[in-house]
């Protein structure tokens, strides 16, 4: 794997609160430690690092004394904000010993969904790795709502890895990688595409601090690969993980990136956006969409579901309504189940003035 590493100029970096702590609310200083000495001899070596540190929640619950997570969203935007103060100071405090710079970063869904927040977001984060800053990101808990969570850090971590266009993703976890339980019961060393048979060794967390498990770890393999970004999955208590990763001596599991990585405006499309409703297309459009990477035509549309305007993200799906795509739509829902089903000249009679005839342009659709 070293020849994969060997250029690398910029990772993200994951850490889940299992791997920075030794207790509920207890923070494993010494963990800390040194994972910023590994980052420090990673910038040494010129290459940019952002974290996506986890933990905020779990240090709340053990300053209010709670040993389970809570299930309301108050409690744990309280956790949230009593614990991210604690994460980020004892974060600085560890870089600050590398005469290293590090700043707090926070997100929801919304900061990332919006286009011009999007690219500013990004200018931002680009402008931060120039100076030699190590952000260090999170999910803005304290006021995030379930409308605009992203669900889980492995999954924002995959975003920003994508936003900024990192080469590698690394994932630091309390599992050596991804291991094939239902085989050998060995870590897989490599894997180059999501068979059923490699996603169903995944399984869920137990741990009561935490929201994630190797399922969304998973999930942020897929997305982050996808864009053309490599993820590696490994035991984040090993003292000198990052270390051997970068001398070609891993211990875990590599994400092998697809080659094409998909262009900034269909990225943000496919994975910044949550779609507001759904196109229902025949078998043919399913078809042609996916493999001669064509518009979606009226023609071939069911039915629309939910409720959208013109310019909203949807998703497609096929005639059994699994989602296969994604786009923005150039007509409402309502306009779609006037036109579905009608050739062009059809809809030109209902629309005489109407100069966009294709219900997603190609330019602003996605196959997933």
């Amino acid at each position: 794997m070293a020849f994969l590493l060997e250029n690398t100029q910029r990772v993200v970096i994951k850490v889940g609160t299992g791997i920075l702590t030794s207790g509920v609310g207890q923070l494993d200083r010494q963990r800390i430690d040194s994972i910023s000495s590994q980052i420090a001899n990673l910038k040494s070596r010129g290459i940019e690092v952002t974290l996506v540190s986890s933990g905020a929640i779990g240090l709340g619950m053990g300053l209010l004394e709670l040993t389970r997570r809570p299930t309301d969203m108050a409690t744990l935007q309280v956790c949230a904000a009593l614990g991210q103060t604690v994460l980020v100071e004892t974060w600085q405090a560890a870089f600050k010993v590398h005469k290293i710079l590090a700043a707090q970063l926070l997100f929801t869904r919304d900061d990332l969904k919006s286009r011009k927040r999007h690219v500013a977001a990004k200018d931002m984060m680009e402008r931060m790795l120039h100076k030699g800053i190590v952000p260090i990101v999170n999910e803005n808990d304290s006021i995030s709502t379930e409308e605009i969570k992203f669900g889980d850090n492995d999954v924002l971590s995959a975003l920003v890895a994508s936003m900024i266009k990192a080469e590698h993703l690394i994932i630091l976890t309390r599992a050596p990688g991804l291991i094939d339980r239902q085989g050998s019961g060995a870590v897989v060393p490599v894997i180059t595409e999501f068979s059923d048979e490699i996603l169903a060794m995944a399984e869920d967390t137990d741990d009561p601090t935490g929201r994630g498990g190797m399922v969304t770890k998973l999930e942020a393999a897929q997305l982050a690969t996808r864009n053309g970004c490599g993820v590696f999955i490994g035991y984040g208590k090993n003292p000198e993980i990052l270390n051997l990763l970068f001398s070609g001596e891993p211990e875990g599991t590599y994400f092998v990136p697809e080659l094409v990585p998909m262009k900034s405006q269909k990225r943000w499309i496919a994975f910044f956006q949550h779609p507001v409703g759904c196109i229902q297309v025949d078998q043919g459009a399913r078809d042609a969409l996916i493999q001669r990477g064509g518009s979606l035509l009226a023609k071939g549309v069911i039915k629309s579901e939910g409720s959208f305007k013109d310019g909203d993200v949807v998703n497609i799906t096929d005639p059994e309504g699994n989602t296969f795509a994604r786009g923005i739509t150039q007509f409402s829902s309502f306009q779609v189940n006037q036109v579905a089903g009608l050739s062009t000249p059809d809809i030109k009679s209902i629309f005489p003035r109407r100069t966009k005839l294709d219900v997603v342009n190609r330019d602003y659709l996605v196959v997933l």
